[in-house]
């Protein structure tokens, strides 16, 4: 019965999205690349790793190439529409791998207090004293550019944070009448973190979610341009913008369109978030 009533209010949450014009913008800017992502092989017009070396003698965007060409002869738009697979394979698995890793350790951290909530805490504030992007160079650098390794570093740096809201919010819950019942029937720590606290915390982390999304695709494109990304020749947005970076002056189309699609992308996430945030108000 409780899993039904959760249901029920997610299920409610996504049908007064429809209600918030920003969410919705997000919602079409989303679906779009996750559209584009899934039927890459039917919307590509060329391979992507295939150079044509007429195209060389004028790479603007033409009739043949509507986005262009890189400065290899490569279709650009070939080379986003599969390149959105990078990025829509690689960072909802790192931001769902990082949330158990955070969901865990903050349900155990505000739970139980304590010496665990310091222990967990310490760890936070170590990795958390880092800038972002400097952890991600050093992990990358240490294990290579590969899109295992690029979960890996998200995990490693956004688990941290992401511990840190659970675990307010469970400090919070933990005080809740029903958790003090689910005590009282004899319910094990587990089934109380996992079954009364953390669904009870979904708004905020749902909304949190959204917002990672947007910064682990941005993480995802500044490694491709540093040469920290997927390795070549796969289509990586970040990385079109690096190879085509010292021709902007010349021909800016060819930085420009794939730094557009990871913009696209980051403003859905980020509208997604808004709207989402409206509904968390409503209710």
């Amino acid at each position: 019965m409780a899993n039904d009533g959760i249901i029920a209010l997610t299920w409610n949450r996504v049908r007064l999205l429809k209600e918030s014009p920003i969410g919705m913008i997000g919602v079409f800017l989303v679906v779009f690349w996750i559209v584009v992502a899934i039927f890459a092989p039917l919307l590509s017009p060329f391979d992507p790793n295939t150079s044509n070396m007429d195209a060389l003698i004028d790479p603007t965007p033409s009739a043949v190439n509507w986005l262009g060409t890189d400065n290899q002869g490569r279709d650009i738009l070939s080379r986003i529409i599969w390149g959105s697979r990078t990025v829509l394979a690689v960072a909802p698995v790192a931001v769902l791998a990082a949330y158990i890793v955070g969901c865990l350790m903050g349900l155990i951290a505000g739970y139980y207090r304590g010496w665990v909530d310091q222990l967990v805490n310490r760890i936070s504030d170590i990795v958390l004293s880092f800038p972002a992007i400097v952890l991600y160079i050093i992990v990358i650098m240490k294990l290579g550019p590969s899109g295992i390794n690029i979960v890996l570093a998200v995990i490693f740096i956004s688990a941290p944070q992401i511990t840190r809201i659970v675990r307010g919010m469970t400090l919070e819950l933990r005080e809740r009448e029903y958790v003090a019942a689910a005590k009282m029937r004899g319910e094990s720590a587990l089934y109380i973190m996992l079954v009364e606290i953390l669904p009870n915390a979904r708004g905020p982390l749902i909304v949190d979610a959204c917002l990672r999304m947007g910064y682990t695709t941005i993480a995802i494109g500044v490694l491709g341009f540093l040469g920290l990304g997927l390795p070549p020749p796969d289509p990586d947005w970040g990385g079109m913008v690096k190879d085509t970076y010292a021709m902007m002056s010349i021909y800016p189309h060819m930085s420009l369109f794939p730094a557009g699609a990871i913009t696209s992308l980051v403003v859905g996430f980020s509208l997604l978030a808004d709207g989402m945030r409206e509904i968390s108000i409503r209710d």
